[in-house]
Formats: structure tokens, C-alpha cells, sequence
């Protein structure tokens, strides 16, 4: 396969720096883009110069806001930011990184955000790829680190089939280098999970005492319980399992 010049965005963090690695493994040359490496989404400064010669781009950015206003005013700016600098550069495929089942859940503000940034970048000027994962293997002890306060920490019991980090990271780089798809079939692990039961056995993993609360009151509400968060049927099942990535934490 000929080399590409792939942008990453959000490249310094975790499924970003994955992908990066993924698509120079595989020979391709990446341009890493955050605001730690001098391009500032939010207002563009420094992307034009950050897509010169590049022909696909990689969307792994995250929010952290809690706030539903916020988030979608964010990934909406850094999505039409992305989407204009890449036509003007010529850009030939956007890969945006989302989340299965976000149009499921209304009252989450991050999923607010995916979905207005799921809206641009299907209507927006660049052909494109949508690429819906699941939660991430290491979502549990996101989760716990975000609510531990005292040594406890609330985890709602959400029932998910969460999927490696590595695994997204090849899958993405895989689709980035391929002509655009539209909206890709969700990616998950291959197996369903209990949120408060991974993040138990993470922490035990990581030699972490904490004491976990299961609530439906704290970060996530009861809009998300039961199969909403499962992948669809036709999903694309990735390889590695919650053991075997538990495993790696040791």
C-alpha cells in the first residue's frame, strides 16, 4: 500500500497516540495535531499550516465538559474547524471517532456533543468515515478515578461490551487508509460486561483499594441501563477480551 499523510487530532491522547503508532507501524506518515503541539482546535489557530499535504484525517479528539451546552459548542467548533481546514487543504477522507448507541441516550452531555459533531461531519464538506465504538476496556477505571472521593467512588451499573484501545486504534488506522465508508458498523469487544464488576477488577488488577458504590444517581442515569449501550446487530466484533487486556495490568 502507498504511504498516506495522515493528520491525527487529538494525537497526545490515548486512542489518538494508539492510532498514530498503528498507521506509522503500517509505513504512513503522521502529522500529530493537538494544542500541546502548537494547533488549537477550538479556533484553528495553526491547523492550516498542520494539514498541508495531508490527505486523510483522524478525529480521536475528546471533552471532558459535563455541561450539555458546552459540550456540543466544543466538538462543534473543533468539528468545523477540522472540516473547513481540511477542505481547503484538499483532504480526501475525515474519520471521526464516535460512540455506538449515542443516539440512544438524550440525556448525556457528551453524547449531545457526538451528535452534533456526527451532524457536521455528515453534512459537512469532506468525504467521509463514522467509526461508533463501544466504551473502552479501561472505562471502569476512568469512571471510578472521576467519582473516588474518600477512598469510595460511585460507578453506575451500566451493562456494556467494551472493546481494547489497541484494537480501536488498528481498526481506525486500517479504515483511515481506505476510501471513505459513511457510517461504518459499530466496533465492540466481543463479549458484554458489568461496569461496577470491570472496574472492581481493574482496580484489584492495579492493586487499587477502593470502595465502589453502584448508583444510578451520580455520572450516569438510568437512561443508559439495560441493552442501550450494547452494540447492534452486524457490529464488528474486535479480538480482544477484558481478561486478556486485565491481564496486561497486572
Amino acid at each position: 500500500m502507498p504511504t498516506v499523510r495522515v493528520a491525527v487530532a487529538g494525537a497526545t491522547g490515548n486512542i489518538g497516540a494508539l492510532t498514530a503508532t498503528a498507521l506509522e507501524r503500517a509505513g504512513h506518515h503522521v502529522i500529530r495535531v493537538s494544542r500541546s503541539l502548537g494547533v488549537d482546535l477550538t479556533t484553528g489557530d495553526g491547523l492550516d499550516a498542520a494539514l498541508t499535504g495531508v490527505e486523510v484525517v483522524v478525529d480521536a479528539t475528546n471533552c471532558t465538559a459535563t455541561d450539555r451546552d458546552e459540550a456540543v459548542a466544543y466538538f462543534g467548533a473543533t468539528t468545523r474547524n477540522l472540516l473547513a481546514a481540511g477542505e481547503r487543504a484538499g483532504v480526501r477522507h475525515h474519520v471521526l471517532l464516535s460512540i455506538a448507541g449515542v443516539d440512544r441516550v438524550e440525556g448525556n452531555a457528551h453524547y449531545a456533543g457526538k451528535r452534533e459533531q456526527e451532524r457536521l461531519v455528515a453534512e459537512g464538506p469532506v468525504p467521509w468515515t463514522i467509526v461508533p465504538a463501544t466504551q473502552f476496556h479501561d472505562f471502569a477505571a476512568m469512571v471510578t478515578s472521576w467519582t473516588e472521593r474518600d477512598g469510595a467512588a460511585t460507578v453506575a451499573p451500566l451493562l456494556i461490551q467494551p472493546i481494547a484501545p489497541e484494537d480501536v486504534a488498528d481498526i481506525l488506522a486500517e479504515i483511515a487508509v481506505g476510501a471513505p465508508q459513511g457510517r461504518h458498523p459499530e466496533i465492540a469487544g466481543p463479549e458484554p460486561q458489568d461496569l461496577v464488576d470491570m472496574a472492581r477488577r481493574t482496580n484489584d488488577a492495579r492493586g487499587r483499594v477502593v470502595e465502589l458504590v453502584p448508583t444510578w444517581s451520580s455520572l450516569f442515569g438510568p437512561e443508559m441501563a439495560g441493552e442501550v449501550l450494547l452494540p447492534r446487530a452486524g457490529a464488528r466484533i474486535a479480538p480482544t477480551t477484558f481478561d486478556e487486556w486485565l491481564a496486561k495490568q497486572r
